[in-house]
Parts: C-alpha cells; structure tokens; sequence
C-alpha cells in the first residue's frame, strides 16, 4: 500500500508538467524587477488574509489570478514565479496521507468529522461560506480553513473535492496540483475525466462516493458504517481509497470503467425515488385522512417489509398484490379513486402497476392474456 511518509520528492520544476509555465516565467524575465516584486509582495499580502481575497470562480485557474505577474501561480496563502514541486507537508508516522477537503456542505463536512474519528489527520477545508468553514473547524480541530479551493494544497497530500457534480471541473481547474499530491472527488455520477485539469506529472486522481443520503450530517455519520463506497481511478491510489473507506466501517467496492452513470442513477432511484414514492403515497393517503406523519406511520412499515421480503427472498418472490393474483377490478376501483381524488398521483401509479405487471408475467407465472388485461386497463385514457 502506498505510505506518503516513503514517497520520493520529484525535482522541483519538473518539465513534463510545467514547462509552460517556466517558458511564461522566462519571457517575462526582463520584467522581474521592483515591479513584479512589489506585485509577487502584494498579492502575497493579500491572500494573508483568505477572507479579503475574492475566491476563485468555477473554471479559473489559480495561474489565471489578474493580481499575479505572467506566468506566476498560487498555492493557498503563497505566491510562486516558477515552476516547483510540492515542499510535501510531513504524513503521521502511520504513512497515511493529510486530507485536504473542498466543500464545507453536508458530504464534506460528514467526511471530515468521520475520517477525523478514524484517526486520519484532516488538515484543511476550503468553502465559501464562512459558517461552514466555522462548523468544520468545530468538528474537524485543527484544520485551517480557506476560501479558495487551492488554498488546501500547502495542507494535504490528499485533497477531496466535495462539491456538486456540476461544479467539479470548474472547482478542479483551479487546483494546481503538486507532483506527488492526489486530487478525489465524491460524485457518484462522474468519473475521473472531470478532474483532467487538474492533472500533473506524478499526480493521481480518484472518486470516492459514500452511497449514503446526507440530508443530516449525524444521521450520514451513523449510516456510514456498513455502506457502501464506490471507487475508481488511478490504481496507484486505489488502496487508500479501500483503506479510507474501511476505516469509517464502510465497504469499498471497486466499480468497472463507464459504470458510473447507472450506478448512480439506481442510487437516485433507491434515495430520492423512494422519497419521491413516499411522497405520492402520502398524498393519496391524504384522502383516507391520514397527514404526512399518520401515512409514514400507517405505511412505513409495509414499505419495510416489502424490502426485508425482496432481501430475503428476492424480489419476485416479494411481489404481493393486484398485479400478482390479476385482480383487473381491483386496479380499476383504484385508478377510478385516483382521478377524483389525487390525479397528480397517476401516473406514478400506473407506472408503477405496470412495473408490478411485468414481474408477475416474467417471475410469478401470470398468465400473458391476465397481464395483457391489466395493461389495458392501466393504458391511459385521457
């Protein structure tokens, strides 16, 4: 397994990855006087203070800050003019890598405090909003915190972007990473492509994604332990990432390349899917009388059963109901219920009931022409 404590320093100004930069650096040269020193001075004093710094936006790479001479760079509270490699921030004894963190939200604040109590040492946070930043700080002592995503990088050799999918390759592009250092991030959508930018010579790039709902930071520390965790990426980080999620009590499993879209999808299903289930069966319910807490009351624990039954048996063999004994009467009363009393809800039911059909035709022996009643009668006639 890879220890951070072993690794080998590449040289500083490593070619393959920033000779672009030295180039950029060189040709300005002739101007590195009074000027650009007083520049180099005063974007330095600037960034003492993360708070008095406007933060990088999505998409702007650190070299790109207009406060910085050509082809100069930022890391954290530092300004360089040259190409280097990482001063490497010394690991614990254990050989594990210093965690870097990026988004101080739900998924990133729940990671932090869990990976802390794992005994991993959390050395910084960057978010924008100076709350999250205090409430990390509260769970995570110790961890500095920042409001540019680079400012992480002088902290950690390990750094998590937990961001929305949507904003990791704006996040990532202005990231400069150092040889030697790793970048991860969480979606469980995208794979590794989205942090392309933020690639360099002797740099790895991995996804982390805890398949746990993070609607409340204590009850996704909880969860944590038996979900779980799907990685991939470079294979030169993917036993840090087994041990990191072993480490919390959850299971890491590796998913094959191009996987990601449906797993991901099957997540929302089982998550948001299910709440969205919860929702319509709440709103049906309403009609019986019940409020949202008498629904989730009344019929939770059907829902539950229904799932121990799928674990335990399987989920044909768990089907119960209309669809499977063909009752057509029955789903017709239903649907008549419905369209007077919670229209909103029928599609969800027909899409449903016709999901239910097609089990019971391919795994409980209904005969084809009852399944092709039932169709009928869940066509939709509007």
């Amino acid at each position: 397994m890879r220890a951070w404590s072993d690794a080998t320093p590449p040289p500083p100004g490593d070619p393959a990855t920033l000779e672009e930069l030295r180039r950029a650096a060189a040709a300005d040269v002739v101007a590195a006087d009074a000027g650009v020193a007083d520049a180099v001075a005063a974007a330095n004093a600037s960034s003492a203070d993360p708070g008095t710094r406007p933060a990088a936006g999505p998409g702007t790479p650190s070299s790109a800050d207009p406060d910085l001479p050509a082809g100069a760079h930022r890391h954290g509270d530092e300004v360089h003019l040259e190409a280097h490699a990482h001063p490497h921030v010394v690991a614990p004894d254990d050989g594990r890598p210093i965690i870097g963190i990026v988004g101080g939200g739900p998924v990133g604040l729940t990671l932090g405090a869990a990976l802390t109590a794992a005994g991993w040492q959390v050395g910084a946070v960057a978010s924008r909003d100076p709350a999250r930043r205090e409430r990390f700080r509260q769970l995570v002592p110790g961890a500095r915190a920042f409001t540019d995503p680079a400012g992480v990088l002088d902290e950690c050799h390990l750094a998590i972007i937990a961001v929305p999918d949507d904003a990791i390759t704006g996040v990532a592009a202005g990231m400069h990473l150092y040889s030697g250092q790793a970048l991860v991030h969480t979606s469980g959508l995208h794979g590794t492509e989205v942090l392309t930018a933020a690639r360099a010579a002797g740099t790895s790039c991995g996804s982390f994604h805890p398949l746990v709902a993070f609607a409340d930071v204590d009850r996704a520390l909880a969860a944590l332990r038996g979900a779980t965790v799907a990685i991939e990426g470079d294979e030169d980080i993917l036993d840090i990432l087994a041990e990191m999620a072993a480490s919390i009590g959850a299971l890491p499993v590796r998913l094959a390349p191009g996987s990601k879209p449906c797993y991901h999808a099957a997540a929302v299903l089982a998550a948001g899917g299910l709440v969205a289930l919860l929702d319509v069966i709440a709103e049906v319910a309403a009609r019986a009388g019940l409020d949202e807490s008498g629904a989730l009351a009344v019929y939770g624990p059907l829902a539950a059963q229904a799932l121990g039954n799928a674990r335990a048996l399987g989920i044909g063999p768990a089907l119960t109901g209309p669809a499977v004994r063909g009752d057509a009467g029955t789903i017709e009363a239903h649907l008549a219920a419905l369209e007077v009393g919670a229209p909103a809800a029928l599609d969800a039911y027909r899409a449903l009931v016709r999901r239910q059909v097609a089990i019971a035709e391919g795994r409980r022996g209904l005969a084809p022409e009852t399944a092709a009643r039932l169709r009928a009668e869940l066509a939709d006639r509007g």
